[in-house]
């Protein structure tokens, strides 16, 4: 039998320290996600929304989801909100999605956001939205009027991303 030196062992069972920043931020990640994804369903539990068709689970991952009352007041953000605008939850609440729009962002393109909410139509729309720093970004919106089970609208979702392709 080989002997194996101290050095030997521990080198095959170690990790490298930098793999571990790596590791805390994925599990921090699925910390947040985990958090948001439970906010949502007291959301859909309190309201009995009908949400089998949103896809939340999945898209929470990859993107940063509003919901508004219908007085369009933000009521929750998930946490890459902050990744995305500068903007924490806590900044937000209560407040109405104008709150990202600035100079550039086009009027013909509001108009149209506002029309399908008030014909409560899905749509979705690419605009020019502004982080907390007042820097500009294309924020690609795909929202949605979310029903209860009886069939009445509660609540608007959105599901956002920043748009890099322009």
């Amino acid at each position: 039998m080989k002997n194996i030196s101290f050095e030997e062992i521990s080198n095959r069972n170690s990790v490298p320290i930098l793999s571990w920043d790596f590791h805390y931020e994925y599990v921090n990640e699925l910390k947040a996600i985990y958090t948001d994804l439970k906010k949502v369903t007291q959301i859909s539990n309190k309201f009995t929304w009908n949400d089998k068709n949103l896809e939340i689970t999945e898209r929470i991952k990859e993107e940063v989801i509003l919901i508004t009352d219908l007085d369009l007041k933000i009521v929750f953000a998930s946490n890459g909100i902050k990744r995305m605008t500068g903007y924490r939850e806590e900044e937000i609440l209560g407040k109405t999605p104008k709150m990202f729009q600035g100079e550039d962002t086009s009027s013909d393109d509001l108009k149209e956001i506002s029309d399908a909410i008030k014909l409560q139509i899905p749509f979705e729309k690419t605009i020019t939205n502004y982080k907390k720093n007042g820097d500009s970004y294309r924020c690609r919106i795909n929202a949605f009027p979310v029903f209860n089970l009886k069939g009445t609208i509660s609540h608007f979702i959105a599901f956002e991303k920043q748009d890099i392709s322009a």
